[in-house]
């Protein structure tokens, strides 16, 4: 979940630096969302599409982003308005940095995405939750209960468990409760800082050079942690979390 993420930030003091400064970052899968056509525009309004799924993502501009983001280059990155369900024409510069968290619904789903994460995690919260969060998010965006929950019965939670919860098994770690595993979000944090730190020596994956998967597992198994993804020198850490 993002509240993860921006968690590990406070955790790190990455969130006090300025954003050109920083060696630690955030990106979000939900930048990514298509943009939707007229009639599609029209359903999302009346909460009658589904942004659960993956192909709601432009998946393409998402790794060629990525893609940048690992080779050290400035990108540039979508901006999205979840009111009007819209790409607006602003868009957010997005500097080099050590460390990014990437963190969203189906980042594990694309498996071109998935193979340039080296640490994988994925925050495992309880529906009912997960669902009291989405409500109280929603009606900040101006939406009624009804729409909420008729989405939510309609189009979230059996996309969540047709797309969604498979992916678990691509995970790396698994951070039970989220943001309240502070055991786990601490290790991570720790993780991180001896990759700022030099301590880390250098990972590879297999699926980014076309060698076999090779690295040390951070975490025990039974820790049940979380994820961390990045292609040679950059890193960059994954989590899940339910946007629309």
């Amino acid at each position: 979940q993002s509240t993860v993420c921006e968690k590990i930030m406070e955790l790190l003091g990455q969130n006090e630096v300025e954003q050109r400064q920083r060696k630690v970052l955030i990106l979000s899968q939900d930048s990514f969302y298509k943009v939707l056509t007229a009639e599609q525009q029209a359903k999302a309004l009346k909460g009658q599409y589904n942004f659960d799924h993956p192909d709601a993502f432009d998946n393409d501009l998402m790794h060629s982003t990525l893609k940048n983001i690992v080779e050290g280059k400035t990108v540039e990155v979508p901006t999205y308005d979840f009111v009007t369900h819209s790409r607006l024409a602003e868009t957010t510069v997005v500097y080099p940095a050590d460390v990014v968290l990437f963190e969203g619904i189906l980042v594990f789903y694309s498996q071109d995405i998935r193979d340039m994460f080296h640490l994988r995690l994925f925050v495992d919260t309880d529906s009912d939750v997960r669902l009291s969060r989405r409500v109280l998010r929603d009606m900040k965006r101006g939406r009624d209960l009804e729409q909420i929950l008729t989405q939510y019965t309609t189009f979230v939670k059996p996309a969540f468990e047709e797309f969604c919860l498979p992916t678990k098994k691509y995970a790396d770690v698994i951070i039970p409760r989220g943001v309240d595993n502070m055991v786990a979000i601490n290790l991570i944090v720790q993780h991180i800082q001896d990759i700022l730190n030099g301590d880390i020596c250098k990972w590879q994956r297999g699926a980014v050079n076309g060698h076999g998967r090779s690295y040390k597992r951070p975490f025990p198994e039974q820790a049940e942690g979380g994820a961390l993804l990045a292609a040679g020198k950059r890193s960059h850490l994954e989590s899940s979390s339910r946007p629309h």
